[in-house]
């Protein structure tokens, strides 16, 4: 690496620990988990048109703060269909910093074997959190969790992940997931990414329990930021 490149991986590292969404992330408490989760969408709530296409609705600086934030964490969890639809390598390569843990929830024993996620010499821990016994991927570990109807309780899953030393974490996806971490109140950030485009239809962000009341909508405080190329992203305090 040339002298010009590590000063410009200094300053970036400097301006990623001084951004607020990310200080917050790396000065949180280490005795208890600390969870972020983050959707990318369109101005209308869609993460994908019908087809299930959705890149790229946001700019490149959006994806490069998804990156900042994986490269702030223990770990990133996604759910098994996520991998299966877009296998993803959920690292942080287009930031400087370390990787993270990649976590798939998998109930039901469908990830593929060849998942890149779980592949490669980084020297990253790697975790599958199921309900069932199977044969594990070599170096992959196990996060055992009772399912409930075929589903497995978030809050369960933050906690396995704490006992095993991955102490902040990175929901990422898909929006099912998201979801789900969310009504189980288990997210102490929300992270939406908002681009200035409109889908007009496809397939919705955030999918929770209907409310009986506008009062009952979630109101939670944001911190808002407007990125480099107009993507705007909502930093959403889930604890206050």
């Amino acid at each position: 690496m040339s002298a010009s490149t590590t000063a410009t991986a200094r300053h970036d590292a400097a301006d990623r620990t001084a951004f607020p969404p990310i200080a917050r992330i790396l000065s949180a408490p280490r005795d208890r988990p600390f969870v972020v989760a983050q959707l990318g969408q369109s101005l209308d709530g869609r993460i994908a048109i019908e087809s299930g296409e959705s890149r790229w609705i946001n700019a490149q600086s959006a994806l490069t703060h998804v990156h900042r934030v994986r490269a702030a964490v223990d770990a990133v969890v996604v759910g098994v269909g996520t991998v299966a639809a877009d296998d993803p390598m959920l690292n942080g390569r287009h930031v400087p910093g370390r990787n993270p843990a990649p976590v798939v929830i998998d109930p039901n024993g469908r990830l593929p074997k060849a998942a890149r996620c779980l592949l490669g010499e980084d020297g990253c821990r790697r975790v599958i959190v199921r309900a069932s016994d199977g044969p594990l991927p070599k170096g992959v570990e196990e996060l055992r969790i009772e399912s409930n109807a075929g589903r497995l309780c978030p809050n369960a899953i933050v906690e396995g992940l704490f006992r095993l030393g991955l102490r902040s974490m990175l929901i990422e996806g898909g929006a099912h997931t998201v979801s789900a971490f969310l009504a189980a109140g288990a997210l102490d950030r929300l992270h939406v990414l908002v681009a200035p485009v409109i889908l007009g239809s496809g397939k919705p962000g955030l999918l929770l329990p209907p409310i009986a009341r506008l009062a009952d909508a979630l109101r939670p405080p944001a911190d808002v930021h407007v990125l480099d190329d107009g993507d705007v992203l909502f930093d959403c305090d889930l604890r206050s």
